[in-house]
């Protein structure tokens, strides 16, 4: 028989309860402050249904209410400069941390709404109702509440989306030299969820001060916890990580506070990160004014004894035990609350003159013209930097291979800039990572700069997201695949793409993400993607892609220096070509807006960019048609050079688009859409294109070149151009 050994995980796991002496011991300034925060979050969300009943609440109305012990518990006492985020049921947390932020972190039951705390409650009740008001001008609404001056990042639709930018968040707060912590509130749907767990990993092994807040109220919208998973407690997960863990009752806020203080003291000492979960109860259903038992999937009696453990009635009730509160104080304090909410909405409403309903202030509704603003920057950081076209520059050149030219610039640029960290897969490994575009970089310098991580793009890229929202550092991430990009799809388009314009434009997002197109490298159908096309649909994303060394640099330099997400495309065919760079600093850019004509011509106008480039030239010398080829560079919708695009096209009369991936995720469909709403009264001929087929690129190096565009396939094209010009 074997001889087996129980293992021991040896971190702690702890379930916390108070006792009468803790209760003694908190205080009756932390009680008072505690009791007046539950009661304003507790009024503002019966406000909420409130309107939400009116149909004033456009779209969800998440209600908080049974839950604000967890928030209140868990935030009491925290700095402005500690930060936390949470999921799309995130009232609660937002207020509390909010409130903590205007009031200095004392409130007063007995003078409970300030002005400030007036104001912060309109104000939030202006974005859940979608006014200009609002923190947001009321894009972010219920489910994205943002205020980044209280230290609240924004809380998130998607459950566990805000996870990996927590611990961005937190990395910053760590090589920012500072012993200040970020939490992380989420539910028991995202404890099962695989962002939150990879983000878990992360902070563990990189030890970073994130509190994992996790208010398990027990149900998703109709199904249990324990339907699930087969432990619902789950704070247990902390064991698989290394993460020391703490359960309590969350309807005992002081049980709560005090288990995050336990929490909080060890990870402001450096020691990594921990869990807190919190057993809470929703009183009301997934959404809207109705309890859950009105759809049938818990009962009248579960309810009743969960709402006789009400947080609010369990802190007056300690006070008034203690002799720090009355019945008439207590009373007094609920009032203040309803008061401060009525005023709120008295303020955003008025009465609708042809029904007599009340309904939205007009006046305060944002301006449609707007829309649009603020999905991206308008550049105007690259002003004062030095924009140059390589080759009009006077002076020397070298030669040097093109992914060089890669890791130099990268090279110059964290020399110039300590802000740069670059994080990936093998970066820090191999002289260069897996192609040799990191060279020398973890060597100059340092592991705090170039980071190897796990292999878990969603929760690495999410939380360089993170640290480019916290402002501090600019994170380079490299996905070694750009099909990689699909399992980290929602903190690539849900988060970083949109963060900027969901929260009102108040935030910047300045991250490059750089990643390679390997197409005849034979890695098969799940490596060999050109991202350019999805990545085009996406807005709030710019896109590079350089067929030079020289256009590399200048474009990355652009691409660092933005205060946007930049993807920079290069491609393994690129990498070993013998290229030039001029001789000298490294330091122009090349702006958004600034395509290159690497061929002058008349009977066509061709576009492509990467490797493409040199295809289409070859093709056409080839074919001796008179093509106009013009190297793209930038390819998004705002960047792209529409100007020397369209002089083209209104001399040629014809566009061929040129790329080399497969038919249906092409940049080429997003493009020549945009070219005949844009030019169509000066094509005479339909816009051709050359792609790859429908089939993603093989492992079999028959079917490989089958399914990709090369010279061939351009030169075909250039022939079905010509034929049918000839027969205008």
């Amino acid at each position: 028989m074997p001889h087996e050994r129980r293992l021991d995980t040896g971190v702690p796991w702890i379930a916390l309860t108070t006792t009468p002496g803790d209760w003694e011991a908190a205080g009756a300034p932390l009680l008072g402050t505690m009791l007046g925060q539950l009661h304003l979050i507790r009024a503002f969300e019966e406000q909420v249904l409130e309107l939400a009943g009116e149909g004033l609440v456009h779209g969800p109305a998440h209600s908080s209410i049974g839950q604000e012990g967890g928030a209140v518990g868990s935030i009491v006492g925290l700095r402005s400069t500690d930060a936390i985020n949470g999921s799309h049921r995130g009232h609660h947390q937002f207020l509390a941390k909010a409130i903590e932020h205007v009031s200095g972190g004392t409130l007063d039951p007995a003078a409970l709404v300030t002005p400030d705390i007036q104001a912060l409650l309109q104000r939030t009740l202006s974005e859940i109702l979608g006014l200009a008001p609002g923190f947001s001008g009321g894009r972010g609404g219920s489910m994205h509440l943002q205020w980044l001056e209280a230290g609240a990042l924004g809380t998130n639709a998607i459950v566990g989306g805000g996870a990996p930018a927590a611990a961005g968040h937190a990395w910053a707060q760590k090589h920012g030299g500072t012993t200040d912590v970020s939490i992380n509130c989420f539910g028991d749907g995202a404890s099962q969820i695989g962002s939150v767990l990879e983000t878990m990993n992360l902070a563990a092994a990189w030890r970073l001060p994130l509190l994992f807040f996790i208010e398990n109220n027990l149900y998703a919208v109709s199904t249990r916890a324990d339907e699930v998973t087969a432990d619902p407690r789950f704070s247990v997960r902390g064991q698989g990580f290394g993460i020391p863990s703490w359960r309590v009752d969350g309807m005992d806020p002081l049980a709560v506070n005090l288990a995050t203080r336990a929490a909080l003291e060890r990870m402001r000492a450096g020691e990594g990160p921990a869990i807190v979960e919190a057993e809470v109860y929703r009183f009301f259903h997934q959404n809207g004014p109705f309890a859950g038992s009105a759809f049938g999937y818990r009962t009248k009696d579960e309810e009743r004894e969960w709402r006789e453990r009400d947080p609010l009635e369990r802190v007056a009730a300690e006070m008034r035990a203690l002799g720090q509160i009355d019945d008439a104080g207590i009373a007094a304090v609920r009032e203040q609350a309803k008061a401060a909410m009525a005023a709120a909405t008295a303020e955003l409403t008025d009465t609708d003159p042809d029904t007599g309903k009340r309904r939205i202030r007009p006046d305060l509704w944002p301006d449609p013209a707007t829309v649009d603003h603020g999905v991206r920057g308008d550049a105007s950081e690259l002003a004062s930097l030095v924009a140059d076209e390589p080759l009009a520059r006077d002076g020397q050149w070298r030669d040097v291979k093109f992914v060089d030219a890669v890791a130099e610039v990268m090279d110059r640029r964290m020399t110039a800039d300590p802000r740069i960290v670059v994080l990936g897969e093998d970066v820090h490994r191999l002289n260069g990572g897996t192609n040799g575009a990191t060279k020398g970089l973890a060597k100059k310098h340092g592991p705090d700069r170039v980071i190897g991580t796990p292999i878990s793009e969603n929760a690495f890229f999410g939380l360089a997201g993170g640290m480019a929202m916290d402002g501090r550092f600019r994170p380079v991430v490299e996905f070694m695949y750009p099909d990689f990009m699909w399992v980290a799809a929602d903190q690539v388009f849900n988060q970083v793409a949109k963060a900027r314009h969901m929260f009102g434009d108040h935030n910047t997002m300045p991250l490059v993400l750089r990643t390679k197109v390997a197409m005849g490298s034979g890695y098969g159908s799940q490596h060999l993607m050109d991202p350019a096309g999805i990545f085009a649909t996406s807005a709030g994303w710019r896109i590079v892609a350089a067929s030079t060394a020289a256009d590399y640099v200048g474009l990355m330099n652009a691409a660092l220096a933005l205060e946007d997400p930049v993807l920079v495309i290069e491609h393994v065919d690129l990498y070993g070509k013998a290229d030039r760079v001029p001789d000298g600093d490294l330091d122009y850019v090349i702006p958004p807006g600034t395509a290159a004509v690497r061929r002058e011509g008349a009977d066509v106008t061709v576009l492509t960019y990467l490797s493409m480039v040199d295809h289409a030239l070859e093709a056409v010398e080839r074919t001796g048609v008179d093509a106009e080829v013009i190297d793209l560079r930038w390819l998004d919708r705002a960047s792209l050079d529409w100007d020397t695009v369209g002089e083209s096209i209104r001399k040629t009369n014809a566009v061929l688009i040129v790329e080399q991936g497969t038919r249906g995720t092409g940049y080429g469909a997003w493009l020549a859409d945009e070219l005949q709403r844009r030019f169509f009264d000066w094509l005479d001929q339909p816009i051709e294109r050359v792609t790859g087929g429908e089939a993603s690129p093989s492992i079999s190096k028959v079917l490989e070149r089958a399914a990709i565009a090369r010279t061939e396939e351009v030169v075909a094209a250039l022939e079905r151009v010509r034929e049918n010009a000839g027969g205008r």
